[in-house]
């Protein structure tokens, strides 16, 4: 076994500081939650111009940095109350369609049973490419219902608030006509049926076997370009830490582990994975 890397996730973890970057200030907290906005806010003017072609990408950087800020309210990771991250919750659930929070119920069990048998979200990651594109349709379907089968009275009571505020956006359509608004509600829906793909596949696709059961990325570049959603491992080893400080933990992780950008699978191939400089 080579001694420069770990045998067990315990292991890993030992050696890495992790407890002082947790927890965000309430006003670190707005600020994530200010991410998605000037994206939406452009997506919806382009297409209320009639330039819904250039609204595309605008509505896809919404959507990545709703998911993030949505990845931060599962977590509690923005420094608000419990009650404040259920707002951010149905909140985003409005903008992006479906339930965020049947989303949160089926996040926190695959962190719990990440790509074992009983883990609906990460199943995913052992599919090929085209088969989860297929399946893309029907992932979120399948997360509402076990979400709403096996989340409780919560969770179903949350549910059923998210699907009164899809009712409201899609009556609101109907009564406007507001050309944005119908792009806005198809796109999201669209995105929704490629979740499976952008967010679970990319990160976890071939490491089903792997004690290192998610992937990550060392390019400052692509990091840049995804918000840091793509140091999947280290969100996995460290869930309360959160996404903004992701690169701190992946640094601290290269520099007990310097064998470990070489190992670790990454969510883009190229460039070569090089090890962070040490935080």
């Amino acid at each position: 076994m080579n001694p420069a890397l770990p045998t067990t996730l315990a292991q890993m973890k030992a050696k890495v500081i992790w407890r002082d970057l947790t927890g965000l200030s309430r006003i670190e907290g707005l600020i994530e939650c200010l991410h998605p906005l000037p994206w939406l806010g452009t997506s919806w003017m382009l297409a209320a111009s009639g330039y819904w072609p250039l609204a595309l990408p605008f509505s896809f950087m919404f959507f990545l940095t709703a998911l993030r800020l949505n990845h931060e309210a599962i977590h509690h990771n923005l420094g608000f109350t419990a009650r404040g991250h259920r707002v951010v919750l149905h909140a985003l659930s409005a903008l992006m369609s479906g339930s965020n929070n049947a989303v949160a119920a089926n996040h926190l069990h695959h962190h719990r049973h990440v790509m074992t048998e009983d883990d609906l979200e990460g199943k995913c990651g052992k599919l090929r490419w085209y088969q989860v594109l297929a399946y893309g349709p029907r992932f979120p379907v399948e997360m509402h219902i076990n979400a709403w089968t096996n989340g409780g009275p919560a969770v179903r009571q949350r549910m059923a608030v998210d699907a009164m505020l899809n009712g409201a956006m899609l009556l609101l359509f109907a009564l406007t006509g507001w050309f944005w608004l119908g792009y806005h509600l198809l796109i999201v829906m669209i995105a929704q049926c490629l979740t499976a793909f952008f967010a679970v596949w990319i990160t976890h696709r071939g490491c089903a076997d792997d004690m290192l059961f998610a992937r990550t990325q060392r390019s400052k570049l692509i990091n840049f370009a995804s918000y840091n959603m793509l140091f999947h491992l280290e969100h996995h080893l460290f869930p309360a830490v959160p996404v903004k400080r992701l690169p701190i933990i992946a640094a601290r992780l290269d520099a007990a582990w310097p064998a470990l950008p070489q190992t670790a699978r990454p969510v883009v191939a190229w460039p070569r994975q090089t090890p962070l400089p040490k935080p």
